[in-house]
Parts: C-alpha cells; structure tokens; sequence
C-alpha cells in the first residue's frame, strides 16, 4: 500500500500509503512519521490539515456528508484508535502503531518550538486554551503562543463570529493551528475556514487541552495500549458517554466482527 513513511520528491511531498477502514482512508505512519509528514507538509509554505479518525468518527461519517468532504479533503488522517489498528490487521494493510491525537499535539508544539514557527490554540472549555498554551510554553522553551481564544457556544452558526475569529488568528501569525471543538464541528471548521487564517496546518485534537492540563484524567498507558482507553473514559462519565459507545458505535463493532470471520475463512 506504498510507504509506511513520507518521502519527499524533490519539489513535493509524497502522502504515505494507507489502508481504507470502514470506507475511511487512514494513513499508514508512525508518530514520529506523521509529524515528519507534517513538518514536511509545512515546509511547502501552502495550508494543510490533519484529521484523526477514531471510532465514534467512522461511524459518523456514515451519515454526515459535510464531514466527509472535510475528511476528503484532508492532507492526513492518523489512527487516533486502536480498534482501527486491529481493522487494519484484519484487513491484511496494518497500520504500524495508533496515533493518539493528544500526543500528536503535543509533539507538534516539540517540533514548532524547534523551527520556530508559533501556535495558535482554539476552542476547549473556558480557561483550558489559555492553560493549555501556558503549560505547553513552560515544557518547550522557545515556543511562541501566538494566541488562543474560546469562542460562546454555537459560535459556529454565526458568520459574523466566524468571520471575527478568522481575523483574529490569521491577524496572529501564527503557524499551526490547534482546534478543540469536539468531532465533527471542529474538522468542518478546519475545512470551511483553515485556509483563510493563514496558518500552514490545522488539527482537530477534541477534548486535548482538558487532558494536558489536567482537567480531564488520562487513561494509564497500559490501558491506552491495550485499547481500552474507551473503557477508563465510560468509567469516569458514564452519563455523557453511555450513549457513543453503547448504541452510537455499534456499527463499528459488527464491522469489525465481520472482519474476524472473513479473515478465518482466508485461512
């Protein structure tokens, strides 16, 4: 399925092989390779964006057209699950390792403090972007924050609001682009709006800025690792989570059954 790492052509760089999970194409690459690829993608001074597809993604790309484009249109997806990493197996293209969205972030503002390029942080629960950025300034010296902003809720609906904070982050300079308004707001956002900030890419990281700052309890490693992160998060908000992973991904599971019984069948 082509090259498990972005190589570059001489004048362009080359997108990674990938495998198509649930009829969503994820790319094969590693951590360390998708902020290559990234760095790569930057470098070409054009605008870009990342998506990280996960279960409860797949299943709603099934029935959201908007999100679709925004996925089509995206210069990366990365494996933000493990589940996806076990389909690709199945699928005989596996996916090297999952690559966690939060992680990504977080070695994306390693790689901006080095090249100097600045960040912008958008969105999260009051208070968090502005945490986020400090917490994130205080771990790599030399990262410019140009800015970061909580727009009210349904700001979205609001093309005057939207047309405000596009001004404002692309008044700000900045380089990279951390969204944090929840899947699928925040990858149509990115589609609709991304190229006109200015910035050279964006990525949707969900709830990221909660989780680095604390705000939100991780799951262990051990637990990221073994697929069962879904599982410490339905422990700590059940009420807000019984939903998605109860009824909401059901397809995915039945998917993923389906896989299991045709790979037996091929042996």
């Amino acid at each position: 399925m082509g090259n498990a790492e972005p190589i570059g052509d001489g004048a362009h760089v080359v997108r990674p092989g990938g495998v198509c999970v649930m009829d969503t194409w994820v790319d094969q690459v590693t951590m360390e390779g998708a902020v290559n690829y990234i760095a790569s993608l930057m470098s070409e001074g054009r605008f870009s964006y990342s998506v990280t597809p996960n279960v409860d993604h797949l299943v709603k790309l099934r029935h959201d057209p908007e999100f679709r484009e925004a996925y089509g249109a995206a210069d990366l997806a990365v494996a933000d699950g493990v589940p996806l990493v076990w389909a690709s197996r199945l699928l005989g293209s596996p996916l090297p390792e999952r690559v966690n969205g939060t992680d990504l972030m977080v070695r994306l503002a390693a790689m901006a403090a080095i090249n100097d390029y600045s960040v912008y942080l958008l969105g999260g629960a009051p208070g968090t972007a502005e945490a986020a950025a400090r917490l994130l300034q205080d771990r790599y010296d030399g990262l410019r924050i140009a800015g970061h902003s909580c727009p009210p809720v349904g700001f979205d609906q609001e093309s005057e609001t939207n047309d405000l904070l596009v001004e404002s982050v692309a008044a700000s300079g900045a380089d990279i682009l951390f969204v944090a308004l929840g899947a699928p707001k925040q990858e149509k956002w990115i589609h609709f709006y991304g190229e006109r900030t200015g910035v050279r890419h964006a990525i949707g990281i969900g709830g990221s800025f909660s989780l680095i700052t604390g705000q939100i309890r991780r799951a262990p490693r051990w637990a990221q690792r073994a697929g069962l992160e879904w599982a410490w998060r339905f422990a700590h908000e059940p009420s807000r989570l019984w939903r998605r992973y109860l009824i909401d991904d059901l397809p995915f599971l039945r998917y993923l059954a389906k896989l299991v019984v045709q790979s037996r069948f091929r042996r």
